[in-house]
Protein backbone atom coordinates (compact mmCIF):
# COMPACT_ATOMS: atom_id res chain seq x y z
CA UNK A 1 0.00 0.00 0.00
CA UNK A 2 1.65 3.44 -0.82
CA UNK A 3 1.66 6.30 1.71
CA UNK A 4 1.12 8.44 -1.21
CA UNK A 5 4.66 9.72 -1.07
CA UNK A 6 5.81 7.23 -4.06
CA UNK A 7 6.14 9.31 -7.49
CA UNK A 8 7.05 8.99 -10.85
CA UNK A 9 10.65 10.65 -9.48
CA UNK A 10 12.51 12.05 -6.35
CA UNK A 11 15.60 12.79 -5.72
CA UNK A 12 17.85 15.69 -4.04
CA UNK A 13 18.18 19.43 -6.56
CA UNK A 14 19.96 22.44 -5.95
CA UNK A 15 16.73 25.17 -6.12
CA UNK A 16 17.53 28.49 -7.14
CA UNK A 17 15.16 30.65 -4.94
CA UNK A 18 13.65 33.45 -6.55
CA UNK A 19 13.98 36.40 -4.38
CA UNK A 20 17.97 36.51 -3.68
CA UNK A 21 19.20 33.83 -5.75
CA UNK A 22 20.74 31.67 -3.42
CA UNK A 23 20.88 27.84 -3.96
CA UNK A 24 18.87 25.73 -1.42
CA UNK A 25 19.38 21.90 -1.09
CA UNK A 26 15.81 20.83 -1.39
CA UNK A 27 13.79 17.31 -1.95
CA UNK A 28 12.35 16.98 -5.14
CA UNK A 29 9.25 14.54 -6.01
CA UNK A 30 7.43 14.38 -9.37
CA UNK A 31 4.06 12.60 -9.29
CA UNK A 32 2.10 13.25 -12.22
CA UNK A 33 2.08 16.53 -13.25
CA UNK A 34 2.77 17.63 -9.85
CA UNK A 35 6.53 18.50 -9.37
CA UNK A 36 6.79 19.37 -5.36
CA UNK A 37 9.74 20.71 -3.09
CA UNK A 38 10.70 20.43 0.83
CA UNK A 39 13.82 21.07 3.02
CA UNK A 40 13.94 17.47 3.19
CA UNK A 41 12.63 13.94 2.23
CA UNK A 42 9.68 13.35 4.68
CA UNK A 43 8.55 17.27 5.21
CA UNK A 44 5.61 18.73 4.23
CA UNK A 45 5.94 20.02 0.73
CA UNK A 46 6.95 24.51 0.76
CA UNK A 47 6.12 24.80 -2.80
CA UNK A 48 4.64 22.95 -6.13
CA UNK A 49 5.60 23.77 -9.94
CA UNK A 50 2.55 22.44 -11.85
CA UNK A 51 3.85 20.92 -15.23
CA UNK A 52 0.45 21.32 -16.47
CA UNK A 53 1.46 24.59 -17.38
CA UNK A 54 4.89 23.85 -17.95
CA UNK A 55 6.57 25.41 -21.68
CA UNK A 56 10.14 23.97 -22.07
CA UNK A 57 12.55 21.90 -19.40
CA UNK A 58 16.22 22.37 -20.38
CA UNK A 59 19.20 22.41 -19.64
CA UNK A 60 20.14 25.91 -18.61
CA UNK A 61 24.48 25.93 -17.64
CA UNK A 62 25.35 28.84 -20.16
CA UNK A 63 22.36 31.12 -18.14
CA UNK A 64 23.94 30.25 -14.45
CA UNK A 65 27.28 29.08 -15.16
CA UNK A 66 26.44 26.18 -13.00
CA UNK A 67 27.20 22.26 -14.09
CA UNK A 68 24.48 19.87 -13.99
CA UNK A 69 22.05 23.06 -14.58
CA UNK A 70 18.57 22.62 -16.06
CA UNK A 71 14.90 25.35 -16.36
CA UNK A 72 11.67 24.47 -16.13
CA UNK A 73 9.66 27.30 -17.46
CA UNK A 74 6.25 28.40 -16.98
CA UNK A 75 4.67 31.25 -18.30
CA UNK A 76 5.02 33.24 -14.96
CA UNK A 77 8.53 31.85 -13.83
CA UNK A 78 11.61 30.43 -14.59
CA UNK A 79 12.95 27.88 -11.62
CA UNK A 80 16.57 26.63 -12.19
CA UNK A 81 18.17 23.86 -10.44
CA UNK A 82 20.96 21.68 -10.54
CA UNK A 83 21.82 17.89 -9.69
CA UNK A 84 24.95 16.64 -8.18
CA UNK A 85 26.21 14.74 -11.57
CA UNK A 86 24.94 15.27 -15.31
CA UNK A 87 23.64 11.54 -15.08
CA UNK A 88 20.86 13.02 -12.53
CA UNK A 89 20.30 16.28 -14.41
CA UNK A 90 19.47 14.45 -18.06
CA UNK A 91 17.18 11.51 -15.76
CA UNK A 92 15.01 14.98 -14.23
CA UNK A 93 14.76 16.39 -17.55
CA UNK A 94 13.30 13.14 -18.88
CA UNK A 95 11.34 12.41 -16.11
CA UNK A 96 10.36 15.85 -16.20
CA UNK A 97 9.69 16.07 -20.22
CA UNK A 98 7.48 12.98 -20.08
CA UNK A 99 5.15 14.21 -17.37
CA UNK A 100 5.07 17.75 -19.72
CA UNK A 101 4.05 15.55 -22.84
CA UNK A 102 1.72 13.51 -20.55
CA UNK A 103 -0.22 16.45 -19.09
CA UNK A 104 0.05 19.73 -20.95
CA UNK A 105 -2.85 21.02 -22.20
CA UNK A 106 -0.70 21.96 -25.76
CA UNK A 107 -0.97 17.87 -26.17
CA UNK A 108 -4.45 17.31 -25.35
CA UNK A 109 -6.29 18.89 -28.14
CA UNK A 110 -4.07 16.77 -30.78
CA UNK A 111 -5.64 13.78 -33.12
CA UNK A 112 -1.77 12.62 -33.18
CA UNK A 113 -1.21 12.84 -29.37
CA UNK A 114 -1.23 8.51 -29.09
CA UNK A 115 1.65 8.36 -31.63
CA UNK A 116 3.74 9.80 -28.69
Amino acid sequence: MSDGRAGDHDGYLFKRSMWLKEWRKRYFLLKGNQLTFSKKKGDEPHGMIDLEKCVTVKSAEEKTNKRNCFEIATPENVFYMYASTEKEKDEWIGAIGRAIVRYSNVYHDDDDADDY
